[in-house]
């Protein structure tokens, strides 16, 4: 009896309370070797929709990778097949950026391509054959069906820019009176000649059939990014530092809805292994409020995938569930109506690529 009472202060002492726990894609399903680069959305109608990049012949950043999607109409107990949203032959499809419109239900989704045969690093040195395009796809039909790409390269790329990508991971519909309903895309990019990285806002007032190209950071170093709109209508821009040696995250702030940017900020309370992050405003019954929820490796390795919490807009952070202390990589969040937070996330026994699962946590957990 005592053994058994042992064992059970530790799991629960390791574990946070959950409603589910479900692997939403696993390594060699569906003829694909490596899934990675998740992005989840809450629909209209309240479907879960989790998207990532399905590689066929490896974890590679290059190669014959498509976009794909699973559905769950139960708050995520149960999933869908995998569907295939964007396949481009043997090209890339990925860096997936899904938003809610609330106006219509649409979901946006923009994401990248580029070919194949050209890798990042090629990319960055301007020796590919092509560069990285952005494309926008929508769905009035709540995820089940999407429409032909639309290019909108030319609108949101510079001439002296290389590698671009957007998110990964979720973007975000504004509430506040002056910008209401804009969507936001949080991107980077590298500029010609150089290896530097810098983040920028991509934004749309017309539910995205255009768009705009906001103000990028000023000092190198920020990559993909993450974005949340707090009370007051700012826009919080969380980035992964590229800076090998700092091993923690950035901020700056936009006080007019992504178009410009206040000066870039380190934040040593979140530190991370250089590896994507998510952000989320935990609202209360869709009000927004200054309470965040951000998740990543909490580590400075890519391990301890951890949601962390902030009362005053991110000013603060401080860990409040440990999700997973293996290894782990990228992930996404979303808030269920109920307040409970779905999280999928990049994990597995040997590495961080084995799998992709989404856990639901209960509300009480967040107090």
């Amino acid at each position: 009896m005592k053994r058994i009472f042992i064992l059970f202060i530790f799991v629960s002492s390791t574990l946070p309370f959950f409603a589910q726990e479900q692997v939403v894609f696993q390594k060699n399903d569906a003829g694909y070797a490596c899934f990675r680069i998740p992005a989840l959305v809450l629909t209209q109608q309240g479907s879960v929709l989790a998207f990532a990049e399905a590689r066929k012949n490896g974890c590679s950043d290059t190669g014959d990778i498509d976009l794909v999607m699973r559905r769950s109409t139960d708050g995520g107990k149960t999933w869908s097949p995998i569907m295939i949203v964007r396949d481009n032959g043997n090209n890339v499809c990925g860096n997936p950026v899904p938003i809610l419109d609330r106006t219509n239900g649409r979901i946006v989704l923009v994401y990248c391509e580029n070919r194949g045969d050209d890798t990042e690093a090629e990319i960055i040195d301007g020796t590919s054959v092509e560069g990285r395009r952005v494309y926008v796809i929508y769905s009035d039909t709540d995820g089940l069906s999407w429409t032909a790409p639309v290019e909108i390269t030319n609108d949101v790329k510079k001439d002296n820019w290389t590698w671009y990508a957007t998110g990964p991971g979720h973007g975000v519909q504004l509430q506040s009176d002056r910008y209401k309903n804009r969507l936001i895309v949080p991107s980077n990019h590298v500029k010609s000649g150089t290896h530097n990285h810098f983040s920028h806002m991509l934004y749309s007032d017309d539910g995205g059939k255009s768009w705009n190209l906001g103000e990028s950071t000023t000092i190198p170093n920020a990559n993909e990014s993450t974005a949340a709109e707090l009370s007051d209508g700012t826009v919080l821009l969380n980035m992964r530092n590229m800076n090998q040696q700092e091993k923690h995250r950035l901020q700056a702030r936009s006080t007019d809805g992504g178009e410009t940017l206040n000066p870039l900020r380190h934040v040593e309370g979140l530190i991370e292994p250089v590896c994507q992050g998510s952000i989320i405003n935990y609202a209360r019954k869709s009000e927004i409020t200054n309470t965040l929820l951000f998740s990543n490796p909490h580590s400075d390795v890519r391990k301890n995938m951890t949601i962390q919490f902030s009362h005053d807009g991110g000013e603060s952070w401080k860990p409040k569930v440990s999700v997973y202390e293996g290894h782990s990589a990228y992930s996404d969040m979303l808030v269920f109506k109920n307040r409970d937070v779905g999280i999928v996330y990049e994990n597995g026994f040997e590495s961080a690529y084995e799998k992709i699962t989404f856990l639901r946590i209960e509300s009480k957990r967040f107090k």
